[in-house]
């Protein structure tokens, strides 16, 4: 069986932002190109340990930049695959990444994205699929929590006994 898809956004999942600078979560600044990036403390672990039940790509900005610096930065195997937003013409008005994730993910495979940043556009695509499709939201100040990784592994479990049933 082939296990799920994961899609992971860097910014606001792993990268945070937006948290009081007098009171940060735990993690790290690490510069990537020159720029400061916040590392959640806790991402990496979340992420070996969704690695069990998901095949993980990188759905983000950083594209290939990803690999780079996160598997070293979070103790991830390495390198992920990863989007390229450049490789398709984006539909007007819908989300800037959905073109890609559209085409990346295909029609059939199931597929959970993780991201601080989901519009309606993206709920609306996630409702019409074929597939079984799960959007988990993140807040850009707290990133990826064990609560996003119960609902995920226990999302894939269902995934699974589904395809065994």
């Amino acid at each position: 069986m082939t296990r799920p898809l994961l899609l992971v956004d860097v910014d606001g999942v792993i990268s945070l932002f937006g948290f009081d600078v007098r009171r940060p979560p735990a993690g790290r600044w690490q510069s990537v190109d020159g720029i400061p990036h916040y590392l959640s403390a806790v991402a990496g672990e979340h992420l070996r340990g969704l690695a069990e039940v998901f095949e993980l790509a990188w759905c983000t900005g950083w594209e290939e930049k990803a690999n780079e610096y996160l598997p070293a930065a979070l103790g991830l195997p390495g390198p992920l695959p990863h989007l390229c937003f450049g490789a398709v013409e984006p539909a007007v008005r819908a989300h800037w990444k959905l073109a890609e994730v559209v085409r990346f993910a295909g029609p059939d495979r199931p597929v959970a994205w993780i991201d601080d940043a989901h519009d309606h556009r993206c709920h609306d695509w996630a409702s019409a699929r074929g597939a079984p499709t799960l959007l988990v939201a993140t807040d850009p100040a707290i990133g990826i929590t064990a609560e996003h990784v119960e609902m995920l592994r226990g999302w894939a479990a269902a995934q699974a006994l589904a395809v065994s049933e």
